[in-house]
């Protein structure tokens, strides 16, 4: 079923992340999982509800306040802090929570985003334990468990919900709103003051950071748009030193020659000045929302997926899951490669016969396109059979290839 069907008929007060299951889900599959959920991730809140129409069951997951502050704490989450304390971004610590501004409001400290990272977080990292398995489903040590059952369709989604009261905000804020910056800058949200020794009282305005994107979103994407924003933005410059080129160039060929190399020229000078304002504008953006100095990916969890065997890593001194790189550029060599010549080659044939059928002079023959044109009475839709046919073959392609690039990936990249 779809994730809007359960948006709309289920309330989602209570909930960060939805887990859905086929209709076919068996008991004891559902109470498997609830308990290694229970057990394995004990700051979880997980809710299971049933819909009457679909007879579809589902686990609503949420987490309290402590629960998320210490998830954190865990992942490393960045928040900015206090002036009093230096302000600027600084990865959470449950230690020193008393320094991150509005730790004190449990409604505005997390972002619905951040919520739900955290959840996934711990969700996707549920591991087995050694000789676990669940009907004809054998887990490796450590190996990740709902991955595993979203890949063999036991779990059939795994998704965050949206929150309908901060969607209608940003429809109105955002997408209704015409000739109006996107909300990436900076607003009032509320108001914090003492007036009369009573300190809390609401008399002043606070001024913080409105990026409603980014809180809802993230900050990849809200990158992406404050880019695209800026994009649309820079292309003011050339669309109007175009059009009054264009209006002022005369019909003969020397002058239309000489407007094409002045445009050309304008044009070079244009992208350098737009790619070193993008530069800084994008270092804003990432010092403002926490990532200019991300640890580097090689000191990252590695992705649930990942299957190795158990070490001590000779950096860290952590333990670790290995995965031998003779192996992987094994796998590379005699599998992924064979497989992508394979997928290459069958689509430029295919290529080629849709082009002969449709090209005469491809082929010495008789060919299909001349057959077509010769019969008067077939329908004139007929006529480009050809090009219908290579559009299927390429969806067909399209969808078959996809499913192959995600277990390349995965087997491959180990």
């Amino acid at each position: 079923m779809s994730h809007k069907a359960w948006m709309k008929t289920v309330p989602t007060e209570n909930c960060d992340v939805l887990m859905t299951f086929p209709d076919s889900t068996d008991d004891h599959t559902l109470l498997w999982l609830l308990n290694h959920i229970r057990l394995g991730i004990p700051e979880l809140i997980v809710q299971v509800r049933h819909h009457k129409h679909t007879r579809v069951y589902a686990f609503f997951v949420t987490a309290t306040y402590e629960s998320l502050l210490r998830g954190a704490d865990e992942i490393g989450l960045r928040k900015p802090v206090k002036a009093e304390f230096g302000g600027g971004m600084r990865s959470f610590s449950c230690e020193e929570d008393y320094i991150y501004e509005n730790i004190e409001n449990e409604l505005y400290f997390f972002t619905s985003q951040e919520r739900q990272n955290i959840i996934r977080y711990w969700l996707e990292n549920l591991r087995a334990k050694q000789g676990e398995s669940l009907h004809n489903i054998h887990f490796l040590e450590g190996q990740p468990i709902i991955p595993e059952l979203a890949a063999r369709g036991v779990i059939q989604q795994v998704f965050p919900l949206h929150e309908q009261r901060i969607l209608k905000r940003l429809m109105k804020s955002w997408v209704q709103a015409v000739c109006e910056a996107q909300p990436l800058g900076m607003g009032t949200r509320g108001w914090r003051g003492d007036k009369g020794g009573v300190p809390g009282l609401l008399i002043v305005p606070l001024m913080i950071p409105t990026d409603e994107i980014c809180d809802y979103f993230g900050v990849k994407i809200a990158m992406y748009f404050a880019w695209l924003g800026f994009y649309t933005s820079a292309m003011v410059y050339p669309a109007v030193f175009g059009s009054i080129l264009y209006t002022f160039t005369e019909n003969d060929q020397t002058s239309q020659d000489i407007c094409c190399v002045v445009f050309a020229v304008f044009n070079v000078i244009w992208a350098t000045f737009f790619l070193e304002e993008w530069k800084r504008r994008g270092a804003e953006f990432a010092y403002k929302w926490g990532t200019l100095d991300t640890p580097a990916e090689s000191i990252e969890e590695p992705r649930p997926q990942f299957r190795g065997i158990k070490r001590i890593s000779p950096v860290t001194s952590a333990e670790e899951f290995y995965y031998p790189p003779w192996k992987r550029l094994l796998f590379q060599c005699m599998v992924s490669l064979p497989v992508c010549l394979t997928c290459l080659s069958l689509v430029f044939l295919l290529m080629l016969g849709c082009f002969q059928l449709q090209e005469p002079h491809l082929s010495p023959s008789l060919s299909l396109q001349e057959f077509v044109l010769s019969i008067q009475e077939l329908p004139r839709i007929i006529r480009f059979l050809p090009k219908i046919l290579l559009a299927i073959i390429v969806t067909a392609c399209d969808e078959l290839y996809k499913k192959i690039a995600y277990w390349l990936n995965d087997m491959g990249a180990l």
